[in-house]
């Protein structure tokens, strides 16, 4: 069943359209990744399906009901969450108090939600009182990722989530994508290492120039040898 979708979504800065008639879909408990080279408009995209931005035409429905004019926290409201790329943790305070503050609209179940996102994230769960401002990169990512989860969401929206990060510690970030997934979540998803993220996802969009290239799934997508070529530094074989 759908989840999310978007049809013919353009939206842009200003005067400046970024996006142009860009449709996707996400279905429950699905992940779906959208690649595509730098300027493309993922990142675009992403903000105005949360209601960061305002669409100048097209459609976003969500849990079967119009959000296109939604803004960010109504999005929240209605059980989605977004984790952007860079500043989505307060330095200043420790993993505990960023994760409360993550809880803010629960009524009950906050300390057991807590709980349950430490477990999650045990390189967190270690240290609870150490402030973010102290954590690595990766474990920033995961306190930012944890964050999201508090509210249980539906549908968690991540914004280059490996971007930057050693290998070791995007494999652990993949995992635990993963394990979020298998507890039933939908993952949409922007990334630039395109090859683990696409092994993961259900399906995946190509963006090229603010427009939809390629829909296909995961799989397909790895396989393809001019997705390959363009995007994954895959060479193609002589003929």
């Amino acid at each position: 069943m759908t989840l999310l979708e978007a049809r013919g979504i353009s939206a842009g800065y200003g005067a400046a359209e970024i996006i142009h008639d860009v449709s996707l879909r996400v279905g429950d408990a699905e992940i779906v990744t959208i690649i595509g080279p730098n300027g493309a408009g993922k990142s675009t995209l992403l903000k105005t399906i949360f209601g960061l931005l305002r669409s100048s035409r097209g459609r976003i429905t969500f849990r079967g009901s119009d959000v296109t004019r939604a803004s960010a926290p109504k999005m929240v409201a209605a059980g989605a969450a977004l984790v952007p790329q860079t500043d989505n943790v307060f330095p200043s305070l420790n993993v505990r108090e960023n994760l409360q503050l993550g809880g803010y609209r629960r009524r009950r179940g906050t300390a057991v939600r807590l709980a349950e996102i430490l477990r999650l994230f045990p390189d967190l769960g270690h240290r609870p009182a150490e402030r973010a401002a102290n954590l690595s990169g990766g474990q920033r990512q995961m306190l930012a990722i944890g964050r999201a989860l508090m509210l249980d969401p539906v549908l968690l929206c991540l914004d280059e989530p490996t971007a930057s990060l050693s290998p070791r510690m995007r494999s652990q970030i993949f995992e635990r994508i993963r394990a979020i997934n298998e507890q039933g979540v939908a993952i949409l998803m922007v990334e630039q290492n395109a090859k683990e993220a696409l092994r993961l996802s259900d399906r995946g969009y190509v963006l090229v120039a603010g427009r939809n290239a390629l829909e296909q799934p995961g799989e397909q997508l790895l396989a393809n040898p001019d997705v390959g070529r363009l995007f994954l530094g895959q060479e193609t074989a002589s003929a």
